[in-house]
């Protein structure tokens, strides 16, 4: 019989690392180093966030599965560029930045690739296995374009047509990301104990960063929310059927954002515009918020942003002629 390593949760991962002796564990990354082994490469990238990164072992998991895609581009364009990883030259980190740009890939994207080829670099170091840090110095240009304008929001006509279309479960979904502006990460980890549609308010335990905040519910929402427990709540009709991938106090039966881009999907689909996701859906929330209470602060609350100008830069947008009550009479 063979005997298979346990892959749990990302702190039993790192332990094919951390268990290591200090001259194995630098001889293990200099051999996948070497070798440009994506495999190990991504698993001691993943080890040094679980072990090193801010969050430790509490890093998102998106941010997770974007930096283990971000090594594995990095490592593509080093293998048909002969970089060595562990003794880079000087021309090789701003070459990859160059290669990307020339693809046409936007700056916001290539600051991302970036971050994870240095994060790889860490863990490299961490290891001991190098002492270079080539993206240490690395300029990408900044896109001034607005990230509103770049990625505008849902409009009222699209989010009515959807709407025309949408059966219980997706009305649902969609209010609480067009309305309550939640993040999808957020409303799948939602309980049935976070929502009160009579005081109309939900409860996100876990927001992006880990931080708490409660949130207020539409009278759309609160309603969409009444109907949706009614079929869906433990002992509804449309009940789990034993098959649920989430816990019974969860709210959806399902925890992947893939699936949620499935259900959701349908709906748009059926209503002939386009899905770009979820977060044309939290920017017309804000866009929507901002428009009538002109305060980027209450705004920025409700969305779960920790700095205004997130909010201000990529989330709400004014009106252009919105100052043109205010002028009247100058």
């Amino acid at each position: 019989m063979t005997l298979v390593p346990y892959v749990g949760d990302a702190l039993a991962q790192s332990r094919e690392w951390t268990n290591l002796h200090d001259n194995e564990l630098r001889r293990r990354a200099v051999k996948a180093a070497g070798e440009k082994d994506a495999e190990a490469l991504v698993s001691l990238t993943q080890a040094y966030l679980t072990q090193q990164g801010q969050s430790g072992v509490l890093t998102s998991p998106r941010t997770v599965e974007a930096y283990a895609l971000g090594v594995r581009q990095f490592l593509a364009f080093a293998e048909s560029n002969a970089v060595n990883l562990l003794r880079p030259g000087r021309h090789d980190a701003p070459g990859y930045v160059a290669a990307m740009l020339a693809e046409g890939r936007k700056p916001a994207g290539v600051q991302l690739k970036v971050a994870a080829a240095s994060c790889l670099y860490r863990a490299l170091r961490w290891a001991g296995a190098t002492e270079a840090d080539p993206f240490r110095d690395v300029k990408v240009p900044k896109d001034r374009t607005p990230g509103i304008v770049k990625r505008p929001p849902y409009t009222e006509d699209d989010l009515a047509d959807v709407l025309e279309h949408a059966n219980t479960h997706e009305k649902f979904l969609l209010f609480l990301v067009a309305h309550a502006g939640l993040r999808i990460s957020e409303a799948l980890s939602l309980e049935w104990e976070d929502v009160d549609e009579a005081a109309r308010r939900l409860q996100v335990r876990s927001g992006k960063g880990r931080k708490a905040r409660t949130v207020a519910m539409s009278t759309s929402l609160a309603r969409a929310t009444r109907h949706y427990r009614a079929l869906y709540a433990p002992g509804g009709p449309e009940h789990a059927d034993g098959r649920r991938a989430t816990p019974l106090t969860h709210v959806f039966r399902y925890a992947d954002p893939k699936t949620a881009r499935y259900h959701l999907g349908k709906a748009f689909k059926a209503a002939g515009v386009t899905f770009r996701g979820f977060h044309p859906g939290r920017k017309y929330a804000g866009t929507r918020l901002v428009q009538q209470i002109k305060d980027f602060g209450r705004v920025a609350a409700h969305l779960g942003h920790e700095s205004v100008d997130t909010t201000r830069k990529g989330y709400a947008q004014l009106a252009a002629d919105d100052l043109k009550d205010d002028l009247m009479g100058w």
